[in-house]
């Protein structure tokens, strides 16, 4: 049974600290892929290199200028930029402006696309994206107070994300793979936010099938933190906290499987499985829409309650019907 929202407890500060810091899930189950590392002594050169030089490439993108001059501010101070855990060994790493992204070829993401279709007023605006990091949830909870509220952050490839139980997860290119940042005051809502991040990605995936003239493909959240299509697992949600000053700071993570049919299943298999023609749901389109439904969701949230949302959450969950 979906836990009882409307008779939810009102904890101590200790407990709801230990409650938020443990709200967590796999992000997703992959076979073990090579490392690997973008790597040149110079940028117009860049390609994967495996166990040479190791180089970590950030590149920066900006919504307006206000998020451009942060960009820059962010640029300027890299070197105090954590990223790797003690036990990893130390990378180079290279912060790049969107103007610099040229450098990078491919560059496997479309910053251009994702900001067009971007419209929020906080979150998504500043954006992180890297070919390769060990997690893009630890980029934005380790370096939380450098960044705004808001900062989110895109790998092509993860190869340390984390899960349930501090489980490590091997992530390949093909998934969208994203955390973010955010902020709240009321502990008794912490533990929720797991269903807010929830239902902004199967929205997200609706608004990307329908804005494109597709079937809609029927994405479950099985609770309290897993994406189910077809009965087989194809996403998952990360949060976690930390409280300081009289405010919860979260990091949030979603990992959702486009492209890759193995161990389970895809989005674009469905769909290709659905219709006569191949067709594509990308990355930067369910990134933005993400963001457009989440800001909504969590605004309504945090005034309201999550009563006003019981509904739509109920319709989505994947054991509704037993």
């Amino acid at each position: 049974m979906p836990l009882d929202i409307r008779n939810f407890p009102s904890p101590s500060v200790a407990t709801i600290t230990a409650a938020a810091a443990a709200v967590s899930a796999a992000i997703f189950i992959f076979r073990r892929q090579p490392r690997f590392s973008f790597t040149s002594s110079s940028l117009s050169n860049c390609s994967i290199m495996e166990d040479r030089h190791p180089v970590t490439i950030l590149v920066l993108f900006a919504k307006s200028p206000h998020e451009d001059q942060i960009a820059r501010s962010t640029q300027a101070k890299r070197e105090t930029l954590k990223l790797f855990d003690e036990d990893d060994g130390q990378e180079e790493i290279r912060v790049l402006l969107q103007s610099e992204i040229d450098s990078i070829d491919p560059p496997t993401f479309r910053a251009e696309r994702y900001m067009d279709a971007l419209d929020t007023n906080s979150f998504g605006r500043f954006l992180i994206w890297s070919p390769r990091l060990p997690s893009t949830h630890d980029v934005v909870s380790k370096n939380f107070c450098d960044f705004p509220v808001g900062t989110a952050c895109i790998s092509d490839v993860q190869y340390k994300g984390r899960g349930r139980s501090k489980n490590v997860w091997e992530s390949p290119a093909g998934c969208l793979m994203f955390s973010f940042t955010l902020q709240m005051e009321d502990g008794r809502k912490v533990p929720l936010l797991q269903y807010i991040v929830s239902l902004a990605v199967t929205e997200a995936i609706k608004q990307s099938c329908q804005a494109k003239g597709l079937p809609q493909i029927d994405v479950r959240i099985k609770w309290p933190n897993d994406l189910y299509l077809n009965g087989l697992k194809v996403g998952g949600i990360l949060c976690s906290s930390t409280y300081s000053s009289n405010k919860f700071k979260v990091s949030a993570g979603v990992g959702l499987n486009l492209d890759n049919d193995k161990p389970t299943t895809s989005l674009n298999a469905t769909l290709q499985e659905m219709t006569a023609v191949s067709h594509q749901l990308a990355r930067e389109d369910i990134l933005a829409a993400f963001f457009n439904n989440f800001e909504k969701l969590f605004e309504a949230f945090l005034h309201q309650g999550f009563q006003v949302l019981e509904e739509l959450y109920y319709r989505t969950w994947l054991h509704r019907n037993l």
